[in-house]
């Protein structure tokens, strides 16, 4: 499969997982809709979880490709302002997928092995930085809740106040909460 291909079958993989949620997914409609066989989804990604990491990892959003401002709160910034420009179609896709987790443990392990480790190692590119630059004194506690906080605020805003973390929302959740968390070893 050429990339040009495989970036057209895991976008069709993301539209067809908008429309129906993971429970409603099936490699026969992901197959019909994207114009190729279902033998050949298996052979290049295995099962239906790892399908779906994978076309959730490519089309993610807040990759932080070229992301260094000079200070972590620039660098985090970046990166919130980044994430709000999809927070409508991404909260309602990722609550789904959260509430899936629950009932498929293979969905859970594919999307912390393609996903969740990722951002980690993402997230912790920005702290060695700080630490290099000499914000932080060293690895902050906070660093092991980092991921959980930010899908946090972004999936419980919409329950609590009724909108979608937008980048004000992120940017003042960034300054209120996450940095003072990461600021105090």
């Amino acid at each position: 499969m050429t990339d040009d291909r495989e970036a057209e079958v895991l976008a069709t993989v993301v539209e067809v997982l908008r429309e129906t949620g993971y429970e409603g997914l099936t490699m026969d409609a992901i197959a019909s809709r994207a114009r190729c066989g279902k033998a050949t989804l298996y052979r290049q990604w295995h099962s239906k979880p790892q399908l779906v990491a994978a076309a959730l990892h490519a089309h993610r959003p807040t990759r932080i490709d070229g992301v260094d401002t000079g200070s972590l709160r620039g660098d985090l910034h970046s990166l919130f302002a980044r994430a709000s420009a999809q927070a409508v179609e991404d909260t309602a896709l990722m609550t789904g997928l959260a509430r899936a987790t629950l009932d498929a443990p293979e969905l859970a392990r594919a999307l912390r092995e393609t996903l969740v480790e990722p951002e980690i190692a993402e997230f912790t590119v920005f702290i060695d930085r700080a630490i290099e630059r000499g914000e932080l004194t060293g690895r902050p506690a906070a660093m092991d809740f980092l991921p959980q906080m930010i899908l946090t605020a972004v999936l419980s805003r919409p329950l609590f106040e009724g909108e979608y973390a937008d980048a004000d929302y992120l940017i003042r959740y960034l300054d209120s909460a996450l940095l003072p968390a990461l600021l105090h070893s």
